[in-house]
C-alpha cells in the first residue's frame, strides 16, 4: 500500500477519469454538513482532494457522523479517544462506519471501499457515501438530522394503496392492454401452406 509508485498508461487513463467525477462543489457541502452535524471541534480540512482524503482518513469524523445520526445510548460505533495511528486500526475505523452506514440503510451500491478512502483511489465514491447518509437522514426525519435539508434530496417514500374487496373484483372483469387485442384479426386472403401464390397476367 504505502510503497505503490505513481500509474502509467491505461492506469494512468482510468485513475485521470476517475479522479475528474470528483466535485469540488460537493466537497464544500459535505464539509459544511459534517461540521454542524458533529461540531465543530472535527475541525476543517484544506480545501482539495488531498485536504478531504487525509480529514477523514483515520474514520474518526465518519465514525463521529454516523453516531450523530443515531439517539443517545445506541451510538453503533465506538470512537476512540485518540484518533489511531497505526493504517490496521485507521482502515478497521473506516470499515465500522461502512458497517454502521449499512445498517442505517445506505444501499451497497452506494458504498465505497476502505480502499478508496484510505489511498485516495476513487474520493468520488466517498462523495456518493456521504451523500446517501446525507439523503436516508433528510428523508427518516427523526430529528437527529442538523444543517440545511436542502443540502440532500429526500428519498422517495413508499405509499401503499389500499383496495376495497369490490374494487378487486372489479378489476378481474377488466382485460389489460397487456393482454393485446383481437379486432382487425381475420384470415381473410390466407392460403393453404405449401401453394403458389397466384400471380394474375
Amino acid at each position: 500500500m504505502a510503497n505503490k509508485g505513481p500509474s502509467y498508461g491505461m492506469s494512468r487513463e482510468v485513475q485521470s477519469k476517475i479522479e475528474k467525477k470528483y466535485d469540488e462543489e460537493l466537497e464544500e457541502r459535505l464539509v459544511e454538513w459534517i461540521i454542524v452535524q458533529c461540531g465543530p471541534d472535527v475541525g476543517r480540512p484544506d480545501r482539495g482532494r488531498l485536504g478531504f482524503q487525509v480529514w477523514l482518513k483515520n474514520g474518526v469524523i465518519l465514525s463521529k457522523l454516523v453516531n450523530s445520526l443515531y439517539p443517545d445510548g445506541s451510538k453503533p460505533v465506538k470512537v476512540p479517544d485518540n484518533p489511531p495511528s497505526m493504517v490496521f486500526k485507521q482502515m478497521e475505523q473506516v470499515a465500522q462506519f461502512l458497517k454502521a452506514a449499512e445498517d442505517y440503510g445506505v444501499t451497497k451500491t452506494d458504498m465505497f471501499q476502505t480502499v478508496d478512502l484510505f489511498e485516495g483511489k476513487d474520493l468520488a465514491a466517498v462523495q456518493r457515501t456521504l451523500m446517501a447518509l446525507g439523503s436516508l437522514a433528510v428523508t427518516k426525519n427523526d430529528g437527529h438530522y442538523r444543517g440545511d435539508p436542502s443540502w440532500f434530496m429526500k428519498k422517495a417514500q413508499e405509499h401503499k394503496r389500499e383496495f376495497t374487496e369490490s374494487q378487486l373484483q372489479e378489476g378481474k372483469h377488466v382485460i389489460g392492454l397487456q393482454m393485446g387485442s383481437n379486432r382487425g384479426a381475420s384470415q381473410a386472403g390466407m392460403t393453404g401452406y405449401g401453394r403458389p401464390r397466384q400471380i394474375i397476367s
